[in-house]
Formats: structure tokens, sequence, C-alpha cells
């Protein structure tokens, strides 16, 4: 790629000859359209759980990932190949706002809505700022054993959600952890797609369960149709406007500093696979998921952040256009049009739901190891035990602090605690020979 076309506001996409495909490159049009269909397909199962966990309508969250997703493409100049979902580090942020009780909508939406725009305004202050002065001040402030201890607590904190999700009854925590293993076996026994939908077809694997144990043996309430049979193909969307109350606000808006987190990884990630450094459409790549995720909230729609199964499918495919991503937006967009998808979402049985929460909760949780193992943290040093061990009881307790009125729950606890307590102990502590 030539400087010329790389100060360009979008590259000039050139056809691949095969091989590794390059951002700047692309496929024929019919392949380009199949890897998108593909990529929606990958983060599909946590890119709808995420709403449905949270009472957002699922044709609204979709088609503001691919809303959001054309955004994020425009603003890093289509050079950061990324498909913006649903991030799961507002789940907890978002039911203890809205007292959500677990099923069905919302009614307390709005002012999630509120907060999560509160979110994104916070992060695209933190992009703008890194467009201007770098990111290495944000990798000093939030080091890897830092952003590993705050995943953590989120993880921590969401866990009570799944397991009350599969503890109504017997029959529910066997449908659910029967969900749980079907999840985990695909996983890992897998092979290619298959391994990487393993949410998904987890979910039609304890659904077809939930169906046999209830029409067979009259276990429980039968699976409710009705509303998929009586749902148009197409149709609007049920759009929700955002209604800011300080204190959801409050809750909320530390979040930013997860999704930014989030992003960081993904654009290194990328930046690895590809071989080429991607640091510096960083600020860029902040202020698109920022702006993406207020559009989203304006209309109804979560927060947004990049995805590792897209990083995922990139790998196994060695194909990093970023007109792929464009057409797995529009495929969203398309998705986001139709009640009968949105109606089949919400017929999914509450213990699979549960089954589900129950793994994702977990993998967050335990995608702090990774950060940890990959950065090479060292627990022998008591600054880093200290750190985390103090950021995971905040977030598993949920500890809310009170300041000046303002109600801080047990993820900004976490979230700011473990940034201020690393800062002021890395400051203090004595040179180390």
């Amino acid at each position: 790629m030539t400087g010329k076309e790389d100060g360009g506001r979008l590259p000039r996409w050139r056809r691949s000859d095969g091989g590794t495909v390059m951002p700047e490159e692309r496929l024929g049009w019919g392949q380009t359209l199949v890897m998108g269909v593909q990529h929606v397909v990958a983060m599909f199962g946590a890119t709808v759980l995420a709403p449905l966990l949270m009472g957002f309508d699922p044709n609204v969250a979709i088609l503001f990932s691919g809303v959001g997703t054309l955004i994020f493409f425009l603003a890093v100049g289509g050079r950061v190949p990324s498909y913006l979902g649903s991030s799961f580090s507002l789940i907890a942020v978002v039911i203890a706002a809205t007292a959500y009780a677990g099923s069905g909508p919302n009614p307390n939406i709005a002012v999630a809505l509120g907060g999560i725009v509160a979110a994104g305004a916070l992060y695209l202050v933190i992009g703008l700022a890194v467009m201007a002065a770098g990111h290495r001040w944000l990798e000093a402030l939030m080091p890897p054993v830092v952003t590993g201890a705050v995943i953590a607590a989120i993880g921590l904190n969401l866990a009570p959600i799944a397991v009350q999700g599969i503890s109504a009854s017997g029959f529910d925590t066997a449908v659910g952890l029967f969900t749980v293993l079907a999840v985990a076996a695909i996983a890992v026994y897998g092979r290619g797609l298959a391994r990487r939908l393993s949410i998904i077809l987890g979910a039609v694997a304890g659904t077809l369960l939930f169906v046999v144990l209830t029409e067979a043996f009259g276990l429980g309430a039968p699976l409710d149709l009705s509303g998929v049979a009586g749902a148009d193909w197409i149709g609007w969307p049920a759009f929700t406007a955002p209604r800011f109350e300080a204190e959801a606000m409050a809750l909320i808006a530390p979040v930013a500093v997860i999704l930014v987190a989030e992003n960081l990884g993904h654009v290194k990630a990328i930046g690895a696979m590809t071989g080429r450094s991607l640091d510096r459409w960083l600020g860029r790549a902040f202020v698109g998921d920022a702006v993406a995720t207020m559009v989203s909230a304006s209309g109804g729609g979560t927060g947004v952040t990049t995805y590792a199964e897209n990083i995922g499918v990139m790998a196994v495919t060695r194909i990093y256009s970023s007109l792929v991503f464009v057409a797995a937006a529009l495929v969203a967009i398309l998705l986001g049009f139709s009640p009968k998808f949105g109606q089949l979402i919400l017929a999914i049985p509450g213990p699979v739901v549960g089954g589900l929460s129950f793994v994702v909760f977990g993998l967050i949780t335990a995608t702090a190891g990774r950060i940890w193992v990959e950065a090479g943290v060292d627990f022998s040093k008591p600054i880093n035990l200290i750190v985390v061990g103090v950021a995971l009881v905040a977030g598993a307790g949920d500890l809310a602090v009170d300041i000046f009125g303002f109600t801080l729950g047990g993820i900004g606890t976490a979230t700011f605690g473990a940034i201020l307590l690393y800062q002021i102990l890395n400051r203090a502590r004595a040179p180390e020979a």
C-alpha cells in the first residue's frame, strides 16, 4: 500500500490473488458476501445473547450492531477490519441500573440507554485524547494486571445472575447444565466453523432437550412459538429514546474503560496477525466505537465493542479484507428489520439462556487469566496480588460506594479502584533491585 493511498480517506481495494487477504485487498463480491455472512453467524450467539440478558429488543440490537460496524469502518478509514457487537461488559451495570428481573423486555430500558450514551461520551473523550497524545499513556494507566483484574471482576459480578437463571427448579437446572455441557463439548471437540459457533449450537441442543422433556414427558411448560408464527418477515424495529438519570449514568459510564481495553486488545491482535502495526489507528478506532455506542443507545440498542469471535474467523481464514465487514454489517441491518427473527430469539427457553450465560460469564472471568499469561504478569510481586485481589472482591461482592450523592456500583468500584490503587502503589513502592 502506498503512502498516498494510506493517507486517503479510504483505501483503493485491489483484488487479491489468493492466500492471505490484507485489509486493503478484496475478494470477489460473491465471496465477500459469503464471508460477511460467516462473520455475522460467528458472533451471532454472543451479540444476540447480551441484549437478551439485559432485556433489549434483539432486532434493534442487531440493527445497530450493523450500523455501528459501518461507523467504525468509516472512522478507521477501512484500515482496521472489525465487527461491532453488543458488549457483555454492560450487562451487570444495566441490570443494576434498571432493576431488571431477568426475563422479557426491560421496562426501564430508557434509563439504561442514557447511561450507555454517557459511557460512549466518556469513551469518545478517551479516543480524542489518544488521537491527540498517542496511546502510551493509556497503556501506563491500564497495564495488563489492571485490565485483567477489571474483566475478572465483571465476570464474578455477573455470576449470581447466571446461577439464578438455572435455579428456579430441578428441571431448569438440568436443562441449564445440559446446555453448559453442550457448549463445552462443541467448543472442545468441534471442528472448523462448528467450534466458532459453540454458543449458538449449544443453544440449539439445549432447546431440543427442553422440547423433548416438555412435550414428551410434561416436565415443564411447552415451548411457545406463537410469537414467531404471528410475526411479519419484514417490519420496522421498535426504537426507544434514552432517558438521562444521573445515578444510572454514574453507574454505567465507567464501563467505557472496559470498552477501551477490549478495543485496544482487538487492534493489537489484528496487528500481530497481519504483521503490521495498527497502533496509529487506535485513537480513531476508539472514536469510531464510541460514536457507534452513542448512536446505538440513542435508538434503543446496546453499547457495542469488537469481538474475539471475528478475530478467530480471520485467524482461520487469513482473510482480513475490511470490505468483508461492510457486507457483514449490511446483513445484520437486514436482520434488524425482521420481526420474525426477533421473536425467534425471544422464544429461546429461560433455562437455556441461563445455561448460556453460565458459560459466557465464566469465559469473561477466564479471559483475565489469558491476559495475565500473555502479558507475563508476575504474581510474586505484592503490587499485582493486591490490585487483583481488591478488584475481585469489590466486583464479586458488588461493593457500592456513595460519592457526593452518586452511587458507584461494584463494577465501577472495581474499575476505578484497580486503576487508582495500581497508580498509588506503583509510585510509592521502593525501586526494585
